[in-house]
């Protein structure tokens, strides 16, 4: 990675690429501390992150690492990049069933415009919905909703601030597109990158502050987490890195006085080709229900705590927890192997296969190839599953058992490298770490060719 970073910075074009894309994260994380008026920040800090009593809400506190704290601190990019992943997967997914859109994705640059736009729409629309749901559910529950400044009226002060938080997330939008556009590597990966990493680098200077305060046992705690995470980072990237290459033989074929084919190739399949979007969705279900009790329920309410608990694993019972924990590694299974159905289909494959006139060797063309891709297909989606079911508990287990030894309180690395923080991470990096390799080989073979 070091010395691909050398190389990048020797030539202009990249040179001025990734100083375009430092540039562009600046404005992000700068944009993440500008404050807005109306919200006291500490009592909307307490209602996501629970220390006010509450259990808080996992999928918010999963958000909030991901922004780098904005969503927890109540900023202008409160809502991140959120609204415009959440609307491409829903884009992603009605393409497989709607023939309009599928028309579309088929229809090359043309078609592709026509999707970016109605994933604009719908990103405006989730961001007024998301805006909402946070300033009814949390912000006026909790008392953090200032009136004082909008003439007493709660309603001016909701719509003030859904105007704003909605504006915030199209401009993190437009800026991930302008990284992807005039950047390296995809800009919405990389906001979600430096806002995971950005958390941690607060938490990791709160345990400095610690050990320089006179806390010792802080100590010991950085020291194990750093261990730990070295464990955990090497472990994410063999896997992500890991692929099942299915040989491929292709006849040879005469076309007039020439002959073709008569080579060899592979089809990769990744083990974690569905990446984290079942973390995702998992998380988002099971904290939907805790956010309809906020809505319905009134937070005095003795069962208004006892159902948040239920539905966000923060139960005082150990068998809610298990059944939050099972309920979770179900929703991870299910979205694996539909992740995996959308994004690999055997039956196309099979057929492109025979129609180059290739074939795997030990296994008829057509039918027989299109069943055998699909058993293979399967095997990896089941360990795939079952990595990412371990990524989704044993981080946060991990850092639990940091904090035990070491008596030092890690409550906020755990929510940083927990569930889906650490996969990001590498997933992103390697892709950068690609994206730079190929822009390098770009250019060398343009000098090669001049």
């Amino acid at each position: 990675m070091i010395e691909t970073l050398k190389n990048a910075f020797r030539n202009k074009e990249i040179r001025k690429k990734i100083l375009m894309t430092l540039l562009i994260l600046l404005i992000f994380r700068l944009g993440c501390y500008i404050p807005v008026p109306g919200l006291d920040r500490g009592q909307f800090l307490n209602a996501i992150n629970g220390t006010n009593g509450s259990g808080g809400n996992a999928f918010l506190q999963l958000m909030s690492g991901i922004t780098g704290n904005a969503l927890a601190n109540g900023t202008l990019f409160a809502l991140g990049i959120g609204p415009y992943i959440n609307s491409s997967i829903i884009i992603q997914l009605l393409t497989v069933g709607i023939p309009a859109l599928e028309r579309w994705s088929k229809e090359g640059e043309e078609g592709r415009k026509k999707i970016t736009f109605l994933t604009r729409l719908l990103t405006i629309v989730l961001a007024i919905v998301q805006s909402v749901g946070i300033i009814v559910n949390f912000a006026n529950s909790s008392g953090a909703l200032k009136t004082d400044l909008f003439f007493g009226s709660a309603w001016f002060a909701g719509i003030y601030m859904t105007i704003v938080y909605t504006a915030g997330a199209m401009l993190v939008m437009w800026l991930g597109e302008r990284i992807t556009d005039y950047g390296i590597g995809n800009g919405i990966s990389l906001i979600i990158f430096i806002g995971i990493l950005s958390t941690a680098g607060i938490s990791i200077v709160g345990e400095f502050g610690n050990l320089f305060g006179g806390n010792l046992n802080s100590l010991l705690n950085i020291a194990l987490f750093i261990v730990l995470t070295v464990i955990l980072f090497f472990c994410i990237v063999y896997v992500d890195l890991a692929e099942r290459k299915i040989p491929v033989q292709y006849a040879k074929q005469v076309r007039g006085t020439k002959m073709y084919g008569g080579q060899s190739s592979v089809i990769p399949m990744k083990i974690t080709g569905s990446g984290v979007m079942p973390l995702i969705f998992a998380f988002a279900i099971l904290s939907f229900p805790s956010m309809i009790i906020s809505l319905f329920v009134p937070a005095d309410n003795p069962a208004h705590q006892n159902l948040a608990n239920w539905f966000s694993g923060s139960s005082p019972y150990w068998y809610g927890q298990l059944i939050y924990s099972v309920a979770l590694a179900l929703l991870i299974f299910l979205f694996a192997f539909f992740y995996a159905q959308i994004e690999f289909n055997p039956d196309d494959v099979a057929k492109q296969i025979q129609g180059n006139g290739g074939f795997i060797q030990g296994i008829r063309p057509g039918k027989p190839t299109a069943q055998y891709l699909r058993k293979i297909n399967r095997r990896i989606t089941l360990f795939g599953a079952i990595f990412l079911t371990l990524v989704a508990f044993i981080p946060s287990a991990g850092f639990s058992w940091v904090s035990q030894i070491s008596g030092a309180n890690s409550a906020s690395l755990v929510n940083v490298f927990s569930t889906t923080g650490i996969l990001i991470v590498v997933s992103v990096a390697l892709e950068f770490d690609k994206e730079l390799q190929s822009q390098i080989m770009m250019k060398n073979y343009k000098g090669f060719l001049k």
